[in-house]
């Protein structure tokens, strides 16, 4: 048997791991990139395989980078099943043609600039309408039941704990009259993630393919990140301010309604506390997402997915999900008068690495007040705009405009549905029989590097941190037998420009805020101004001579 890390490896997106044996071929996950420009190119590039060949896949959960090219799979010739859980199914038949609007609307704005110079226009990477044609392969699929794909191939889904439907996937292969098992992890979620059930742990397995995100840092628990949450929204209307989540539509929001929900239930005879949440409950809360708002209309339609707790509240018609003050925004006029307000409030929008969506324009509004709060409370990729704001960023370009960051910036990672160090750790030590070889993908290379350390001095088994296009021989001696790279003479020129451009945009905004703390003051001599005057011309005459061709 064999397997290909095609994706998630040294990074945190495009989630893709071809598998061979048994006479047969097929991937788990197929995730787009997200993040820096140099990442998403990656996303057009061929798939290293060819999607007519592969046998099935399976799919651990709907998050997009984790399902994200399923639609370009499926236009190039697959049409074999992709396995994954009902409620898998269910958020991808919402979330594949949100993401295909994107790609739409994202191609669109690069192609009116190509028709103003006469240039050909490009096609998306796929279309709503393809990832809804795609849907037709998707075959849902129980928790805890054993499959059998082929007499020789066997899978069984479990709970990851990370969003609704989401899977920790064991695979059986068996050649030559042995039988391996491998084990997937997907996204391993938090013991404590509201609304979900705990990820199911383990018994055994041959080998561990396991994500780290989080393999470096703790997360704060429930208790005190709910407090925390109280204490950052309270003090935020009491300066007459908004206050802006940027959240994932889907796993995220809806956990923060049952935490806003819940926090009632609790200090309820803690006079301080009553008055915060009083200002909590009598302001007015938009959750602000088409998607999210479809997305908690599948979280309804799948509540016996969820913890038992939760499940016993349903029953006795309290809904988590549903408090007052509440309301949904679906059309771009009703999102685009929260911003013409001048209420105070709270909004939750997507998408939670603020990237695309209607987040951005609430940012553009809000950013810039030092009265509002934008509240992270979920993973930040590297590239993405929610990091740059994360890591202190004093100004950020939003649609081409510079906006000044002037608001509380707060992050709350005990929201993330990604397990921190410890739970990665912990599922690990539930193995009854612990694995030959784990391999760690889906982190950062930091992260993944303290967590390879941890897991070595605790387990001693051996830890290999893969990357892309290498291919493992999974017998008894695990073995590297070769790289595969994606076909493309020009691949490695093309990143190198698009990490130089990144590079010069952040110099270029460094040599800004140099000139204008220092060059440009008073105290700045007429022939240095001259200088510098020159050499700002020949930068510009450079930068449009490369723009011209």
């Amino acid at each position: 048997m064999k397997i290909t890390f095609l994706g998630a490896a040294k990074t945190v997106t495009g989630s893709n791991f071809l598998v061979e044996g048994a006479g047969k071929k097929f991937i788990v996950d197929c995730g787009l990139y997200q993040g820096k420009a140099v990442d998403e190119w990656k996303n057009e590039e061929d798939f290293a395989y060819d999607p007519k060949t592969l046998d099935f896949m399976l799919l651990t959960h709907a998050h997009i980078d984790h399902s994200g090219r399923i639609p370009k799979l499926y236009n190039e010739g697959f049409r074999a099943d992709v396995y994954a859980t009902k409620a898998t199914c269910d958020l991808c038949s919402i979330m594949l043609p949100d993401s295909g609007h994107i790609q739409e609307n994202e191609v669109e704005w690069k192609n009116r600039k190509r028709r103003r110079e006469g240039l050909p226009e490009l096609p998306p990477l796929y279309t709503a309408e393809d990832a809804i044609k795609c849907m037709e392969v998707f075959h849902p699929v129980k928790y805890d039941e054993i499959i059998e794909i082929t007499d020789d191939i066997k899978v069984r889904f479990n709970d990851a704990g990370h969003m609704l439907g989401s899977s920790i996937i064991e695979v059986w292969v068996t050649e030559d009259g042995e039988t391996k098992k491998v084990v997937f992890t997907g996204d391993l979620g938090n013991n404590d993630i509201p609304l979900l059930d705990s990820p199911t742990m383990i018994d055994n397995a041959d080998y561990l393919v396991m994500e780290s995100t989080y393999g470096n840092r703790l997360h704060m628990r429930n208790d005190d990140k709910a407090e925390l949450f109280l204490d950052i929204v309270s003090e935020t209307l009491d300066k007459g301010g908004n206050v802006v989540i940027p959240s994932f539509a889907v796993g995220r929001t809806q956990e923060i309604l049952y935490e806003l929900n819940k926090l009632k239930d609790r200090n309820a005879d803690n006079e301080e506390f009553k008055a915060k949440y009083t200002k909590l409950m009598e302001a007015q809360v938009f959750v602000d997402s088409p998607l999210a708002i479809s997305a908690t209309e599948v979280f309804r339609e799948n509540m016996d997915l969820f913890d038992e707790e939760v499940r016993k509240e349903i029953e006795s018609g309290d809904n988590p999900l549903e408090f007052p003050g509440l309301q949904f925004t679906r059309s771009a006029e009703e999102s685009k008068a929260l911003n013409e307000t001048a209420n105070t409030s709270i909004i939750i929008s997507a998408s939670g690495m603020c990237e695309v969506g209607r987040i951005k324009h609430h940012l553009k509004h809000n950013l810039w007040n030092p009265n509002n709060t934008i509240l992270f409370v979920g993973y930040q990729a590297p590239g993405t705009l929610g990091r740059t704001i994360v890591d202190g960023a004093k100004k950020v370009k939003i649609f081409g405009e510079e906006i000044a960051v002037n608001a509380r910036i707060e992050y709350i990672e005990g929201y993330s549905g990604h397990a921190d160090q410890e739970w990665l750790l912990n599922f690990v030590y539930s193995f009854i029989t612990k694995p030959k070889h784990i391999f760690l993908v889906h982190g950062e290379p930091e992260g993944q590097r303290v967590l390879k350390e941890k897991l070595l001095e605790t387990t001693k088994i051996p830890v290999t941190i893969p990357d892309f296009g290498d291919v493992y021989e999974l017998n008894d001696e695990l073995r590297l037998l070769e790289k595969i790279e994606i076909p493309d003479k020009y691949k490695y020129l093309r990143l190198a420009i698009l990490e130089r451009v990144e590079t010069l945009k952040e110099e270029i905004d460094d040599m800004g805020d140099i000139i204008k703390d220092t060059m440009l003051s008073e105290d700045a001599k007429d022939e240095e101004l001259a200088k510098l005057n020159d050499k700002v011309k020949e930068l510009e005459k450079r930068i449009v001579d490369i723009i011209g061709g």
